[in-house]
């Protein structure tokens, strides 16, 4: 790569917002990994964490769906999912939906059966507000749930599986909101998500290194209404982002560093920023 004055800056920038994204992710006085209060308001899991054993995913755990929600922050958290706008609102649950069925696909089912309960969870049903309206099939994601849990095979449910993703994009296009936005949030909250997951390279909270990935899945979708060169930079750095994680987020993966995750989740954003 030749370096011309561009890439100076560009460079230059992702630096500054490298640092600016790590210290607002750590709550200023937070390590690599240790949420601060304000990072656990926003993507803390929330309830009682239960190791999670099977697929190779000892070490790792998932926090527990209990009274305060499945996390950030709970239902009632100043930051908590309920309280966003609809559009955020709905490309978090994508994000779950996605994480979920990766791993199904995959064949590990138990890892993929909180992501996929999400979106018809009693826990989250704050989130779908507005959207059972505008076309959400709640029964489609029961029956996949139901699929999943009597051991049926991924493959056998494929179109229940296009379908979900298809109902989930369908309902992006009734919404709207602003693409770019859109992608903001996805990148901010992959990073916090991210951090609550890994630690030392090593996976803690397998739930939240898993969403991240879904969040990522789910911002290259909407990326694919940014227009001209910028949008294609968009959609470079976005491909670089999701080749950190292996095909299918397992919970026995080798994890990137955080510091990784971060830069490049910087250099998608400095490519936002060109979007006009």
């Amino acid at each position: 790569m030749s370096f011309t004055p561009r890439n100076l800056v560009r460079f230059g920038l992702a630096a500054a917002l490298l640092g600016s994204t790590s210290l607002a992710a750590c709550g200023g006085e937070a390590g690599e990994g240790e949420a601060g209060e304000g990072e656990a308001a926003a993507v803390g899991e929330a309830g009682e964490a239960t190791s999670y054993s099977g697929e190779g995913g000892e070490g790792a755990s998932y926090a527990g769906e209990g009274e305060g929600g499945e996390g950030e922050g709970g239902e009632g958290g100043a930051n908590s999912p309920a309280e966003m706008p609809i559009q955020n609102r709905l490309a978090f649950m994508r994000g779950h939906v996605e994480a979920g069925l990766a791993l199904y696909r995959a064949g590990a089912p138990e890892q993929a059966a909180r992501h996929l309960l999400h979106p018809v969870s009693e826990t989250h049903a704050a989130e779908r507000e507005g959207l059972d309206e505008l076309g959400f099939n709640g029964p489609l994601f029961e029956s996949i749930s139901a699929a999943l849990d009597s051991g049926t095979e991924s493959s056998e449910i494929e179109a229940d599986l296009a379908a979900a993703e298809e109902n989930l994009a369908m309902l992006a296009d009734e919404v709207g909101g602003n693409p770019k936005d859109i992608i903001n949030f996805l990148m901010d909250t992959t990073l916090a998500e991210y951090r609550v997951g890994v630690v030392d390279v090593e996976i803690v909270n397998a739930g939240e290194y898993q969403d991240a990935y879904g969040f990522v899945t789910v911002a290259e979708d909407y990326a694919a209404d940014l227009e001209g060169d910028a949008g294609d930079a968009v959609r470079t750095e976005l491909a670089v982002l999701k080749a950190i994680w292996p095909s299918a987020p397992l919970a026995d993966s080798t994890p990137a560093p955080v510091d990784q995750v971060a830069a490049q989740v910087s250099r998608v954003q400095l490519e936002l920023s060109a979007i006009r």
